[in-house]
């Protein structure tokens, strides 16, 4: 064992863990005081051992804790803490290729860790984002000593589903992502050209000029990250690569460590999807007992209360029912190594909605929300109703006529719809997360004058309801049916999901908030794994899964659904020509074409709660 360094009232010092194939990781540990064993909680992240994370905050402090004066808070309760950083990111030795060697390399970590003298033998994993990734990872190899787990915001269930691409389309935080990470990496650090290079780089800039090219981007100046982005970009097909471990935890749910889990997400996050699919996997598969917990976030953004341009109330942040996000994690980490009552429910949902809709001292519009315990996820209680889209623009239960026209628009991959808000992250400063009027703005990458709201587009289909009449509050999954045609070889479809305010005199015209979105890459409508181009005109029934969400309609508002062909910079833009993935060099004109009669009835099915 090195020498003890005494740090915040424990002890401290560095290893270098070696991994099966003898690449050494840097890894921190703080032991409490005391002759031990110990319980011990683990966290990998490829954002440094030894720096704050910006997420340890409360709202009682918003200032980021750093990650020793947090492993003290653990070690006081008589955990040691072991922070270390990921294959080839800062202290650790290797070739860094995002997500794909953390299964293993987490396993290899469980097993030093158990055979340390200070260990139990019991382990529990923590960490947010990336962070996540790497616990579910470890637990698809059911590794030495975990007993349970926080995946906090992440942990892919399924990456092609959502997280790297979302059902064809390519997520483009992925690139934002390693282009800031690039210019962080150790050998950017090495090298102050190559991170001159990098930096010099306008990264909103490059959004304008896409589709990139190996060595054509502004990640050439480090290829080893260009290299991982285009593998990442130019995999279509639901295939072994995205059957991997480290992107597949669907895949492993069977052997799946039997840890104890929470797994959490949020409305504005790109892992609600990935944490309700990993909750209800494992579950299914008979592993260690699940919870789950959906909040009305940004992106680790726990503590808040407001996102993009809305105010959710002062319950919003998770500090109002769990004292903070430390005190739960100690108490879920508790209950697994000192068996004390565990009173959480299994499933904890924010349900957005039925605040005042006036706008706040800060300017923002005050949405509201509540809190509420569900036995299950999904509510076994919630019926899924189906909203039929009708070409006059009504959305409701009502069947569509016989007969009734199509609507279609034409598509230009060189003026795609912008993305305002959502559930997304690492974006920055190219797109932002979080609930916003859909009107265009300045602010918002993509967006020209007039600035008009994005409905009044000519290549956005509108439908939505009549003021309701009584509230409507949805709760769980959320999936559009559309019958679709193209006159191409392919085309995306875009649904989404919008909370229409009524006007009001902060709002003369009105405030349209976007809930949730999804889309669809149309090759893969029917098999992921077996892309097929489309016959001019051919129709073809196709679902968009949107990510679930939670809210609260108030009678005067309308529910709306929107229906196009893009989301740019959230999501790659489809050139319409059917050329392979990430390697198009030419644009088309689609005409898209929505079908909404008796015969072809799309809809909309949203899982309505009983009030």
């Amino acid at each position: 064992m090195p020498p003890d360094t005494v740090r915040a009232g424990n002890r401290f010092w560095t290893d270098r863990v070696a991994m099966r194939d003898g690449v050494r990781l840097a890894t921190d540990v703080h032991l409490p005081d005391g002759p031990g064993p110990f319980p011990v909680i683990l966290e990998r992240t490829p954002y440094g051992r030894n720096q704050a994370s910006r997420s340890e905050v409360t709202a009682a402090d918003p200032t980021p804790l750093p990650r020793s004066d947090f492993a003290a808070l653990f070690t006081a309760h008589g955990y040691a803490v072991v922070y270390q950083d990921n294959r080839g990111r800062h202290g650790s030795e290797g070739k860094f290729v995002k997500y794909l060697s953390d299964g293993e390399d987490g396993f290899d970590a469980c097993a030093w860790i158990t055979a340390q003298p200070w260990c139990d033998g019991r382990i529990c994993t923590m960490g947010l984002s990336y962070a996540a990734h790497t616990q579910a990872a470890l637990g698809c190899l059911d590794p030495p000593g975990v007993v349970a787990q926080v995946l906090d915001s992440g942990g892919f269930a399924n990456a092609w589903t959502g997280g790297i691409r979302q059902f064809g389309a390519f997520e483009l935080k992925q690139a934002t992502w390693a282009h800031k990470q690039a210019i962080l990496s150790p050998e950017a650090e090495a090298d102050p050209v190559m991170k001159a290079a990098l930096e010099a780089e306008d990264i909103s800039a490059w959004f304008t000029r896409m589709p990139w090219q190996p060595g054509h981007s502004p990640l050439r100046h480090h290829p080893d990250y260009e290299a991982y982005l285009f593998d990442q970009w130019r995999h279509g097909a639901f295939d072994e690569y995205w059957q991997q471990l480290g992107i597949w935890a669907e895949g492993y749910h069977h052997r799946y460590s039997r840890a104890d889990c929470v797994h959490m997400s949020s409305w504005f996050d790109p892992y609600p999807l990935t944490a309700t699919g990993n909750y209800m996997g494992l579950k299914r598969a008979g592993r260690g007992p699940q919870r789950l917990i959906l909040g009305p976030w940004t992106h680790g953004d726990r503590s808040r209360t407001s996102f993009g341009d809305v105010e959710f109330g002062p319950d919003a942040a998770i500090d109002s029912w769990a004292g903070d996000w430390r005190q739960y994690r100690l108490r879920h980490f508790d209950s697994v190594i000192h068996g004390t009552p565990n009173p959480e429910p299994p499933v904890r949902v924010f349900v957005m909605g039925g605040g005042s809709g006036r706008r706040n001292e800060a300017g923002r519009l005050e949405h509201g929300g509540r809190w509420i315990s569900l036995p299950d996820w999904p509510a076994p209680q919630a019926e899924r109703v189906a909203y039929h889209l009708h070409n006059d623009g009504r959305l409701d239960p009502a069947a569509p006529d016989a007969g009734a026209v199509p609507l279609s628009y034409d598509f230009d991959p060189a003026h795609p719809v912008p993305t305002i808000g959502g559930n997304l992250t690492s974006l920055e400063p190219v797109a932002r997360a979080g609930a916003w009027d859909q009107v265009e703005s300045p602010d918002f990458f993509g967006c020209t004058p007039p600035y008009l709201p994005l409905a009044s587009r000519a290549d956005v289909l509108a439908f939505q309801t009549a003021p309701l009449a009584a509230p409507v509050q949805v709760v769980g999954p959320i999936e559009a049916e559309l019958w679709v045609a193209t006159d191409g070889p392919d085309t995306d479809f875009t649904a989404k999901l919008i909370d229409v305010h009524p006007p009001s005199a902060d709002y003369p015209r009105g405030y349209a908030m976007i809930l949730t979105d999804g889309i669809v890459r149309l090759r893969y409508a029917e098999d992921w794994a077996k892309p097929r181009l489309r016959a001019p005109g051919e129709v073809v029934k196709i679902r968009v899964t949107l990510f679930p969400t939670a809210n609260l309609f108030l009678a005067g508002h309308r529910i709306r659904l929107d229906i196009s062909s893009s989301n740019f910079p959230k999501f790659d833009v489809n050139p319409n020509t059917g050329e392979p993935e990430g390697r198009a060099r030419r644009k088309r004109i689609a005409v898209n074409t929505v079908f909404a009669d008796a015969a072809r009835p799309s809809c909309v099915r949203l899982p309505v709660l009983a009030l």
